[in-house]
């Protein structure tokens, strides 16, 4: 396990991987429900013309819950639900990178660069069509349409309950688009999280590292943590905001080109067209992350294979009962720690001195470096 100013990470081998997909899968389904309702509104904000319906995300809130209701809040949940598995692959995905790139590179920053890049790429390819379908759910109001698409129900526009405006809404992408409608703003949706959390692990070490080296010793790292996830989202959220616009607007309205697209919004909007919704974006991935962070390490903690959790428990208790002892009588501890060094060094002397006399030096050398070899990956206490 690398340990970056005392941030132990741990990766992809020292998992139990039943316990990690099955408190993953736990632990994603409570963040979506619990952010949801602003994903909803930034969609909305990002398509509407200018401030036409809504003035901002609290506006947009009231508006909604009171047309609505709740259940308004939640339009396109159920479909969305099914980016469960893609989450799954981006997570998957992130950490077989991350220690097929530590092959080349221990740098945790491009580990993350790389590992973040190629997760999205994979997760995108899975979600963009669930995102098309949930998205013109989440444009469906009382009144006026918002998206191309408008589910048929009574006059009041409540429509069919739950997958009948589903596979309405389906219907009419493959009227319209054909299998092709599904991947609308495929590119756009690359464009955007392939930056998105290629700056985002990137930028939660940097954050990490820097409030660990700020804070004292004794401030627990679960804190470091709750603050770098927001803090590297909003950086992140700031960035790719623009593109994000565009995504929305291509696939919501039917675009066929970014650049047109980008053109028309400056058109009509200008430049602060391009950070609509970036409040609700900032608001809903504050808390996700938050949690996303200090669960997802937390996850990665409970899926230990159970021999690494004893091993890292002994190795704990040895350090943190050296310090203590350390403090109390650091000149017994100093000779105590000479004493081990003086006496493993003569015993490694005496090995090396009765290999020579078998002339077997250079076989058991051989031997050591295939070891090292082996190992090298590993990061685990001996």
């Amino acid at each position: 396990m690398e340990d970056k100013r005392n941030i132990q990470i741990i990766e992809w081998e020292h998992l139990d991987k039943k316990k990690f997909y099955v408190f993953g899968v736990a632990m994603t389904m409570m963040i979506r429900v619990s952010v949801y309702p602003f994903t909803l509104i930034r969609t909305r904000l990002q398509v509407q013309k200018g401030k036409s319906l809504y003035h901002g995300t609290f506006d947009a809130f009231i508006k909604i819950l009171r047309a609505d209701g709740v259940t308004g809040l939640y339009r396109g949940f159920l479909v969305n639900t099914f980016t469960l598995i893609s989450g799954q692959c981006y997570v998957t995905t992130y950490e077989l990178t991350r220690k097929f790139v530590a092959d080349y590179s221990q740098s945790n920053t491009v580990k993350s660069l790389v590992a973040g890049g190629s997760a999205s790429l994979v997760a995108q390819s899975i979600t963009v069509p669930i995102d098309v379908v949930s998205q013109h759910l989440m444009m469906q109001r009382k009144g006026e349409k918002m998206g191309r698409f408008q589910v048929r129900g009574n006059p009041e526009g409540q429509g069919v309950v739950a997958f009948g405006q589903t596979k309405d809404i389906i219907r009419q992408i493959l009227r319209a688009d054909g299998l092709r409608g599904f991947y609308r703003g495929y590119v756009a949706s690359l464009l955007t999280y392939i930056p998105n959390s290629a700056v985002w692990w990137p930028f939660y070490h940097f954050y990490a590292e820097q409030l660990s080296s700020l804070c004292p010793k004794e401030c627990p790292h679960i804190v470091f943590q709750a603050i770098s996830g927001p803090l590297a989202a909003a950086t992140a959220s700031i960035l790719t905001n623009p593109m994000d616009v565009i995504r929305t607007r291509v696939q919501v309205e039917g675009k066929n080109s970014i650049i047109l697209t980008f053109r028309q919004l400056m058109a009509e909007e200008g430049p602060w067209g391009l950070m609509k919704g970036l409040s609700a974006r900032i608001i809903s991935a504050t808390p996700s992350t938050i949690v996303i962070v200090v669960g997802y390490e937390s996850l990665k903690k409970l899926s230990l294979r159970p021999e690494l959790v004893d091993s890292r428990h002994c190795y704990q208790r040895f350090t943190d009962c050296y310090k203590c002892f350390y403090q109390l009588q650091p000149e017994m501890t100093q000779r105590i720690y000479d004493k081990f060094v003086t006496q493993l060094q003569t015993s490694i002397q005496e090995e090396i001195s009765e290999i020579k006399a078998e002339g077997n030096l250079e076989a058991v050398l051989n031997a050591l470096d295939a070891i090292v070899e082996e190992s090298k990956d590993c990061k685990e206490p001996a």
